[in-house]
């Protein structure tokens, strides 16, 4: 059976991270059949996700994703295809994630802006 591993490092923190797991599981439930299953722990939760021809886990930390999958005979064949489109939603809802969390480039720069202003006689 071929396998599919799949680590992505965060500095969201438990919280935020587990929205992204509660969104990854939605989406695979809606585009892919899945079943998806959480169970929060204290320092990291565990999506279990199953459907005919594959089952695995996602490892939600603090810090890191950890995604483990087993497909069956006849997915095997696609193991690459699949591994890279889990890997570009899983990319996608991070890097959606991280750009939220940062402010707008106005509001970056507005203090800026505003001690210059000062500086000019």
């Amino acid at each position: 059976m071929p396998d599919i591993n799949i680590h992505r490092d965060h500095a969201l923190g438990l919280a935020k991270a587990r929205k992204i797991a509660w969104a990854w599981a939605e989406e695979v439930e809606a585009k892919f059949d899945m079943e998806c299953t959480v169970i929060e722990g204290q320092t990291s939760d565990t999506v279990e996700f199953t459907r005919s021809g594959v089952n695995g886990t996602l490892i939600v930390a603090a810090d890191h994703f950890d995604l483990n999958a087993k497909l069956g005979f006849l997915l095997g064949a696609f193991s690459k295809t699949i591994e890279s489109e889990i890997e570009k939603n899983l990319d996608a809802l991070l890097a959606k994630s991280v750009a939220a969390a940062k402010p707008p480039a106005a509001a970056r720069s507005a203090p800026a802006a505003k001690r210059a202003a000062r500086k000019q006689p």
